[in-house]
């Protein structure tokens, strides 16, 4: 296994680095390394931006519209922009429904979706928590009956990430009640623009409405959007999560945040404490560690082995890194890191006072928003019960 990276890769990272960063907008970049909130135009921005060049489809073979690049360029590629300061690439459109619909979706299908995902034109949100159905998503409820053409659907689903601004939203259904929970779902295709879709925001601590409730009334969905077979939704779902847990991962976002908690330890006084730079040194070690993991994983992929089977070890290594770093910004910035005040935000007073700075404001809001990452995608506990089957055995 050789983690060294070749002449020509190198090249490749160059490459990136000098096009994100003539093409990634200045505010942009300011907004996302001071963890500023940032709006839809941001976000569909960027990926706009991105599809233009025909890399927001960077995980794709050439086939399907991609460029065909490998894992280690692909790994490259999400380095760099992470270093840049650009805004992580909302996973559910490129990253998690693109390949479904590649491995098991019709010609028709394919060409039908994935154009729209891979120019940034369409905004696909997920469908699978439910009030009762989480880390036990085989219990879920929302139901798909099938009359003549077409699929009747009814049900809700909770946790749905940014889903106001979803265009059409993935969804698993139960289309059968026999035999084993995992047996009766289906994988379909829904436009939130259809009658009976109703989506309501879930206001959280931080004041923004990053999740939703999203209502399925009677909804009708043409038949031809259901991928692949009916009631074998739970392997295709299985396959999704696979990318997902490997996407929460992120070890180049944590990379960035690393180097950003270094400066607010230093512009806080508390860079000299040699009990917080302890702190600061073992979580340096552990992004070390992951990103050596993450190599492994690509050399094995080069290899022609497939990875998959460890994402659940990148997810839990990945989500608990991120949330020290929260905790440690938050701690280096002591009273300085105050709530988040929506009205104060909006009006311009971001908590730029003697002592303090302005991104100081957003770190105790960041800290529990990021109280989710061992639990979405998959708990960290089940994760470990997987690690444990899978791995070793």
């Amino acid at each position: 296994m050789d983690l060294a990276f070749t002449p020509e890769e190198q090249a490749f990272r160059e490459e990136v680095r000098q096009w994100v960063r003539a093409h990634l907008p200045a505010e942009l970049a300011n907004k996302v390394r001071n963890n500023l909130r940032l709006s839809r135009d941001d976000l569909q921005g960027w990926a706009k931006i991105l599809g233009k060049k025909g890399w927001l489809a960077y995980g794709w073979p050439k086939e399907f519209g991609g460029p065909g690049w490998n894992a280690v360029q692909r790994h490259l590629f999400e380095e760099e922009c992470a270093m840049a300061g650009a805004p992580r690439i909302i996973p559910f459109g490129p990253v998690m429904v693109a390949p479904v619909i590649m491995a098991y979706g019709s010609p028709e299908q394919q060409k039908r979706f994935l154009p729209g995902i891979a120019s940034g034109e369409v905004w696909w949100s997920q469908g699978y928590s439910e009030p009762g159905a989480g880390s036990d998503l085989a219990s879920l409820k929302t139901r798909a009956e099938r009359v003549g053409d077409k699929y009747i659907v009814n049900g809700q689903k909770t946790w749905t990430t940014l889903g106001q601004y979803g265009d059409w939203i993935f969804c698993l259904v139960r289309t059968s009640s026999e035999g084993k929970p995992q047996a009766g779902i289906s994988f379909l295709l829904i436009d939130m623009q259809s009658p009976g879709v109703t989506v309501r925001p879930i206001k959280l601590l931080d004041g923004e409405c990053e999740v939703n409730e999203v209502f399925f009334d009677n909804v009708e969905v043409p038949a031809e959007n259901l991928i692949g077979e009916e009631n074998k939704g739970w392997t295709y779902a299985k396959h999704l999560l696979s990318h997902e847990r490997t996407n929460i991962a992120d070890v180049n976002r944590s990379k960035r945040e690393l180097e950003r908690l270094k400066r607010i330890a230093r512009r806080e006084g508390v860079w000299e404490d040699n009990r917080f730079r302890d702190e600061i040194a073992k979580l340096e070690i552990d992004v070390v560690a992951l990103e050596m993991l993450v190599l492994r994983v690509l050399s094995a992929m080069t290899s022609g082995r497939n990875p998959l089977e460890i994402a659940g070890l990148l997810k839990i290594r990945g989500s608990e890194i991120q949330q020290r770093y929260s905790e440690l910004m938050m701690l280096a910035a002591g009273p300085f890191s105050l709530p988040f005040i929506e009205e104060a935000m909006e009006s311009g007073w971001q908590g730029d006072f003697p002592g303090g700075q302005a991104t100081d404001s957003v770190l105790a809001s960041n800290y529990f928003n990021y109280r989710k990452t061992t639990i979405y995608g998959g708990s960290n506990e089940v994760q470990r019960n997987i690690v444990a089957q899978t791995v070793l055995g």
